[in-house]
């Protein structure tokens, strides 16, 4: 099947957000290259790595969508979205369909994150050390492989936390990388909550892979979520997605959080950081904000006396 793809050329200080705004518009993959390369076919970054800014000053921006989306209706969202974006030199095209997990993995080197936590691609091995706590990946059609500075920041968070025994949440689980790496980090059980299929059975067979499938639950939301209503309290909730969603379900996450527990959010700009925070001050004390790039997670402890 053939995909539709738009590419536009931007400053990089223009990147983090349109690059947001297209996955939220429902861009399925997100490539960047060099606007000014003579051969850009080998200069494409899929995803930045970590603590880098990878850009060129002026970026080739491709975002690949399903094929019927409305050509017309996406420009005059871009034009609202991002009013500073000449959309004058949008460009669309049809690709025919590859391999995309293959090229993922033909790309993806093994990451550390915090003092124990490293990621490897499914298709290197990686060598036996006992003070290594090590996640095997193949995101699938998923968003989640730790190059994005929002799942690196999750990553490193959950690095540090004592999750001997503890119960975790990761709502918008995507690949499953999160949920899988607290299981690998000690947590007794987690719960993944997406509402794309795609993702909950990338989490699925990852968590296979990685011999966690039998402590971790999985939970379509893709009717609402209102599908969490029943779902008890953990110790700790992380969610990686986007700034919207996140302030829509902050007293739902507030409820899926015991007292005394405690959350990250990622998938915020840095311009979002000082609305979400008063937002969750509401149900959560011990508030902190860690920026990467342009990216910001928040933290906090929930309050016991809620």
């Amino acid at each position: 099947m053939p995909w539709l793809e738009l590419s536009l050329t931007l400053q990089a200080s223009q990147q983090p957000r349109a690059e947001a705004v297209l996955e939220d518009l429902g861009a399925l993959s997100v490539t960047l290259r060099d606007a000014d390369a003579e051969t850009p076919d080998e200069q494409a970054i899929f995803e930045p790595g970590v603590g880098e800014l990878p850009l060129w000053p002026t970026v080739t921006m491709q975002a690949l969508f399903d094929v019927d989306v409305d050509q017309r209706g996406l420009t005059a969202a871009l034009h609202e979205l991002l009013p500073a974006l000449d959309t004058s030199g949008l460009c669309f095209s049809q690709v025919e369909d590859q391999d995309w997990e293959r090229v993922w993995m033909d790309q993806y080197q093994p990451m550390a994150f915090g003092q124990r936590l490293w990621i490897y691609p499914w298709n290197i091995e990686p060598p036996a050390s006992p003070d290594e706590v090590v996640v095997r990946l193949d995101p699938g059609l998923a968003f989640g492989s730790g190059t994005h500075p929002t799942t690196a920041l999750c990553l490193e968070w959950l690095d540090r936390q004592n999750l001997q025994g503890q119960r975790v949440i990761d709502f918008g689980c995507g690949s499953g990388i999160l949920a899988i790496a607290a299981l690998k980090l000690g947590a007794a059980e987690a719960l993944a909550i997406d509402n794309d299929p795609q993702a909950l059975q990338a989490t699925a067979d990852n968590a296979e892979r990685n011999q966690v499938a039998d402590r971790l639950q999985l939970l379509s939301v893709e009717r609402g979520p209102e599908a969490t209503a029943t779902v008890a309290p953990a110790d700790l909730m992380v969610a990686n997605i986007l700034a919207g969603p996140l302030a829509a379900l902050a007293p739902d996450f507030a409820r899926l959080t015991r007292p005394g527990g405690f959350l990250a959010i990622s998938g915020i700009l840095a311009e979002q950081e000082a609305s979400l925070l008063e937002r969750y001050a509401q149900w959560f004390d011990q508030l902190q904000a860690e920026r990467r790039e342009d990216w910001v997670r928040i933290s906090g402890r929930r309050r016991l006396d809620d």
